[in-house]
């Protein structure tokens, strides 16, 4: 199974991607950094395993561990999470989730 996606394009550095929040229990702040995560891994690779890669490690980062980013088309969840660290959302028909554990 290819783990190549096809993923939102964007043109230019003024492409914008247009996420839609499926779940998230994150302050606002919070859920624009990970939707400007988002624009960077996109706008680096097309495969489901880097962008998740890039936004896991930047989120470690940023909020300390340990995050879980799971990125792709199809695929199911049930997680715990820390609170106030899910979010769940699209990126046209690519789906991204990314919640952190104790």
């Amino acid at each position: 199974m290819s783990d190549q996606v096809e993923a939102p394009t964007t043109d230019n550095a003024s492409s914008k991607i247009n996420p839609v929040l499926k779940s998230s229990d994150m302050p606002e702040e919070m859920q624009t950094k990970v939707y400007e995560l988002a624009q960077s891994a996109l706008d680096s690779s097309k495969k489901a395993v880097d962008i998740a890669a890039s936004m896991k490690k930047e989120m470690d980062k940023t909020y300390g561990p340990t995050w879980h980013a799971i990125v792709g088309k199809s695929f199911g969840s049930f997680v715990s999470h820390e609170s106030g660290n899910f979010i769940y959302f699209y990126v046209d028909n690519l789906a991204f989730l990314l919640f952190k554990t104790a």
